[in-house]
């Protein structure tokens, strides 16, 4: 791959549209800053072809039925089928075709089932796909509009926000703290930053990391918002030319290792005991009989209904599977499904009901005060990124007292956007009088390290230990009784001269907190419950506090003998580590990377891991994971990158999956 990738000129194809300030660039390539009409739009369509990488583009039937085939086993039977056609055929004066005829019945019988399922679970998957296809948002028509992301073409507007995939190489023309993260083109986890307008000049560009006004397709967007203009599309785009060499996949299953190293056996002993069997039989008997002797042992020797046994017991499963609300994207990935001993789950929407409400908003010393529901739902009104949860329960609550009408008082001036790191987002807003303040909302620890002071019933005073210390009580009560707790602070002096960035967040004041609650679901308790019954053990890893975390797990009965924080997590080396997830069941405070390394370390001890998951942050987590699942409402980076598809995010709709694929293939082996 590195290879590949040294031949592609980066400045003969980038450098001069990433170097060119925006004016210049916009004139140059005649760029409609309110994105292309419909007509231009199918235009250009009909002429470049849609927006999809060749490789990429979905197996005809035949692929399907060649590939089900040629499998291991069947490649066994075919060679001997080719023996056969020799000895019982060609050789003897009255050919017999009785020993072909049941070999070849049982290669088809195998090929048929296998087929059918493989190509019936894809279709449906695409189905679903359909449903919930990957799209992005462009300017068509002069307005914003949700587009396919294969019907992305040359000179769209598309419109990012963080948890986005990039659809096209594009060119940045605005931009608000953008980080992209580009793993899938260099291997480097970190997030890069774009800008609007490049740093660098044409001859400091040696890299692809280099080029901080382009993204690329295949990249996603982990914080920040942006605007850019489609480059190139398809095969002409930077993972276009580098497709024939990029492994997206997963490696093997151990299913799929198993099928391999069994039928490797198998060729091996045929490969010893043939000629050994012939030269021990050949001395007494006439040639012919003795080869035939010597074929008939390695026929003996190869399980002929293993195939056949595999593929209609998988089949059955997934069928089963399928009625569940469970869409699975291979047959192999049914078997990883029904073997993992570990799942790691989130717990908002898995083990909760998913659906927050803001029950309390409290000043600094825990009574009721309108002013932080104000400033909250500024807050959540006017960022520009996807709405979470979150905001979407302080917007409702804001209206049910009739505070959505403030926001007509205000407009937007600029967003320092969420990300993972910081865990706070703030928004710069000015009122009808001229008055700029920033108004910022996050994690309480997050908040408390930028605020200096606090604000009671409209006194300031500075914070002091004993503020500090009371706040957290306060916040930790309300964590222990399950609500999730987010502080909220402000500041008016506002200097214009500075870009708003992460450094403006600072010397702010302290207004008070917001509450939110996040049922239990009825059926996590009993889910799980019968998960640990079927072998299969729940781990808990969340970006949560951990009171609200423990109060939560408690409720569903999921036990563990103490929560471990991301912060304690990356102090340990990975063989503590590995020690420590021998008795813990629920991770708290973490990144999405500590939860990927959780998943790796799980993994390397032997066990087979399966991740739900639905948001940005569980992407990595899912790709590790020797099974991906996640549901049909998840982010676009996290469908992606699942293996599985439940229609349903519950505990139960999964362990019905499990379920039916363990029973089916309990069945066909005779285990009970």
């Amino acid at each position: 791959m590195k290879n590949s990738k040294e031949t592609i000129n980066i400045n003969k194809l980038y450098g001069e549209e990433c170097i060119l300030n925006i004016d210049d660039f916009i004139k140059k390539y005649n760029i409609n800053l309110n994105g292309l009409s419909s007509e231009q739009a199918q235009n250009l369509i009909n002429k470049l072809g849609y927006n999809e990488i060749s490789k990429s583009k979905p197996k005809h039937w035949y692929n399907y039925f060649l590939q089900s085939l040629f499998s291991p086993f069947n490649s066994i039977l075919l060679g001997i089928t080719l023996v056969l056609l020799y000895t019982d055929v060609l050789i003897p004066p009255i050919p017999s075709y009785a020993n072909i005829i049941v070999i070849l019945v049982l290669v088809l019988s195998s090929t048929i089932l296998d087929f059918f399922e493989e190509f019936r679970s894809n279709k449906a998957a695409e189905k679903l796909k359909e449903m919930v296809a990957t799209t992005c948002l462009t300017l068509r028509d002069e307005k914003e509009t949700l587009i396919p992301i294969k019907n992305v073409t040359v000179g769209d507007v598309v419109l990012l926000s963080s948890g986005s995939m990039v659809p096209a190489d594009l060119r940045i023309i605005e931009s608000n703290n953008l980080y992209v993260r580009q793993s899938s083109l260099t291997g480097e986890s970190d997030a890069i930053k774009k800008l609007d307008n490049s740093a660098y000049k044409i001859e400091d560009i040696k890299s692809i990391t280099d080029l901080d006004t382009i993204c690329f397709m295949g990249s996603n967007v982990i914080s920040g918002s942006a605007k850019g203009v489609v480059l190139r599309i398809a095969d002409d785009t930077y993972l276009g030319k580098v497709a024939n060499t990029l492994n997206n996949g997963k490696p093997q299953t151990a299913f799929q290792k198993g099928v391999k190293n069994i039928s490797k056996l198998l060729i091996k002993f045929m490969i010893i005991m043939i000629p050994i069997v012939f030269l021990l039989t050949a001395w007494k008997h006439e040639t012919l009989t003795a080869f035939t002797f010597a074929v008939a042992i390695a026929i003996g020797i190869t399980p002929l209904l293993l195939p056949v046994i595999l593929s209609s017991s998988l089949s059955k499963g997934a069928i089963k599977m399928s009625k569940k609300k469970t869409i699975v994207k291979s047959l192999d990935s049914i078997q990883s499904f029904g073997a993992m001993n570990i799942l790691c789950t989130d717990k908002t929407g898995t083990l909760t009901e998913d659906k927050i409400v803001l029950e309390k908003y409290l000043d600094i010393k825990g009574s009721e005060d309108i002013r932080v529901l104000k400033h909250a739902f500024l807050n959540s009104y006017f960022q520009k990124g996807v709405k979470g949860n979150i905001d979407e329960a302080i917007i409702s609550r804001a209206k049910e007292n009739n505070l959505d009408e403030i926001s007509k008082n205000y407009k937007i001036i600029d967003e320092i956007p969420f990300d993972f790191s910081r865990r706070r987002l703030s928004v710069i807003v000015s009122d009808d009088n001229g008055k700029t303040q920033m108004i910022t909302k996050g994690a309480v620890e997050e908040i408390l390290n930028i605020c200096s002071f606090v604000d009671f019933k409209g006194d300031v005073s500075p914070i002091t230990k004993e503020i500090k210390n009371n706040i957290k009580k306060i916040s930790t009560n309300l964590n222990k009784e399950g609500f999730r707790v987010v502080a909220v602070c402000q500041k008016n002096e506002i200097d214009f001269e500075k870009p708003f960035d992460i450094n403006a967040e600072k010397n702010m004041v302290l207004i008070g907190f917001i509450g939110f609650l996040d049922p239990p679901k009825e059926s996590a308790k009993i889910a799980i419950e019968k998960l640990n019954n079927s072998g299969i053990r729940v781990i808990v890893l969340t970006g949560d506090n951990s009171e609200v975390t423990k109060c939560i797990c408690n409720k569903v009965n999921l036990k563990s003998k103490r929560v471990v924080l991301g912060s304690e997590l990356d102090k340990l080396s990975d063989l503590a580590a590995l020690s420590l997830l021998k008795e813990v069941n629920i991770f708290a405070k973490l990144s999405p990377v500590q939860k990927a390394r959780i998943v790796q370390l799980l993994k390397l001890d032997g066990n087979i891991v399966g991740y739900m998951g639905d948001g940005i942050n569980d992407s990595p987590s899912l790709m590790n994971s020797d099974v991906g699942i996640s549901v049909d409402t998840a982010v676009d980076i996290a469908k992606e990158s699942a293996d599985i598809i439940l229609l349903e995010k519950d505990l139960n709709v999964l362990l019905d999956g499990v379920t039916e694929r363990s029973t089916y293939f309990c069945k066909s082996y005779k285990i009970y």
